[in-house]
């Protein structure tokens, strides 16, 4: 407004030419003409900044469609269900044939107060993620809690396939023992195959590894079925992303329900919604897909692992051979290490000790060291070639 008001005041105070006060001023004559008509019309309020944007825009997205946008998502939170711009963008798309971009979609939601900006959220670009190149090549499981009506508290085992994000199963129980969890896990299977190995955090049902080492019955299944068993760093949830991320999606969609009284109306709530989600819910992981396509549409993968039969008077316990390949083990309470060889450095290892025979395997199966321990030696060396 400086600039208007000195230009004009150069014109009709000073009586200099148009084209003399655009020169020197460094503005264009169209400029100068249009700031002295406007003082001339409007006084000082003309040379007031204006805005540039036009009265019209023949791309700007309908009403209607803006109010079809809100209307589906009103209706998809009320129902539990996922009601970001991707989806309703989806549902727009199966019902017109076409649909507004997702960004528009978000615009709009922006606008009409949807949206709370949470700038407080690590980006998504800073995450490094795995996904399973074959339905059945991993397999995330997961236990998560659930409050009934009268406030009891549940728990709910989820397996997610890692490559399709199928609901392989969602089981409810009061409490889940180990047995339980192998059950739910051969049920899974029988519906789906066995998967090539299994991902989960570091729950008491899941390893005993930090209980002192032990088995539990979980590990000692899979370990027969050839059937490899990794699981997450300790409290690093982020491995386990997508089987905690399904959590977040079926509590949404439970907080939506009647609150089930008994675990049998819980099991019939999963039951209905891994249905919904398996074969009808579009997934953006997936282009738009449901699992339940892209479990089908590729081969699936196998245990590839040997099987391990461990005799029941055996003692189990998994470890990982130290930077000298060396396992310590406890005998009569003296340490005993066991070379395997530099090689073997890192390597995780399951040990099967019976009284002084001891054998050494790695995950996969494979036999490393067969020994008879020597109570008198602290180091167990390598035999001579």
């Amino acid at each position: 407004m400086a600039m208007a008001k000195l230009v004009v005041t150069a014109v009709l105070v000073e009586g200099r030419s148009k084209s003399e006060v655009a020169r020197d001023y460094g503005v264009s004559r169209r400029w100068v003409i249009t700031m002295v008509q406007r003082f001339l019309a409007e006084g000082e309020a003309g040379l007031r900044p204006r805005s540039r944007r036009p009265r019209s825009n023949s791309r700007r997205t309908a009403a209607a469609v803006e109010d079809e946008i809100v209307e589906l998502r009103k209706r998809l939170t009320e129902q539990g269900l996922d009601a970001g711009a991707a989806t309703i963008g989806w549902h727009l798309g199966q019902r017109h044939g076409q649909a507004p971009a997702t960004a528009t979609i978000w615009r709009v939601l922006t606008r009409r107060g949807f949206v709370v900006p949470q700038p407080h959220k690590r980006p998504r670009s800073s995450y490094l993620r795995f996904v399973a190149e074959q339905p059945n090549e991993r397999w995330q499981a997961d236990i998560t809690h659930w409050a009934l009506a009268d406030g009891t508290d549940a728990e709910i085992l989820n397996i997610v396939d890692d490559h399709s994000r199928l609901l392989v199963g969602s089981v409810a129980r009061s409490t889940f023992r180990a047995a339980d969890v192998v059950a739910c896990f051969h049920q899974a299977a029988a519906r789906h195959g066995f998967p090539a190995g299994l991902l989960t955090d570091n729950g008491a049902v899941f390893t005993g590894s930090y209980r002192g080492g032990g088995w539990v019955a979980l590990e000692r299944e899979l370990v027969g079925l050839g059937i490899r068993l990794t699981h997450s760093r300790p409290y690093h949830p982020q491995t386990c992303g997508k089987v905690e991320r399904f959590h977040q999606t079926l509590k949404k969609r439970l907080a939506r329900q009647p609150r089930a009284a008994t675990l049998d109306e819980l099991q019939t709530q999963l039951d209905t919604f891994r249905a919904h989600y398996n074969t009808a819910r579009p997934h953006r992981a997936l282009g738009r897909g449901t699992p339940q396509q892209a479990f089908d549409t590729r081969p699936k993968a196998a245990p590839t692992a040997a099987p391990v039969t461990v005799p029941a008077h055996y003692r189990v316990r998994r470890d990982r051979l130290d930077t000298t390949g060396c396992v310590t083990l406890r005998h009569n309470s003296r340490l005993h290490h066991i070379g395997l060889g530099r090689r073997h450095a890192g390597t995780r290892v399951l040990v099967l000790v019976h009284d002084l025979h001891i054998r050494v395997l790695s995950e996969d199966g494979e036999l490393l060291r067969e020994l008879t321990l020597n109570p008198s030696r602290d180091y167990q060396p390598q035999p001579k070639p």
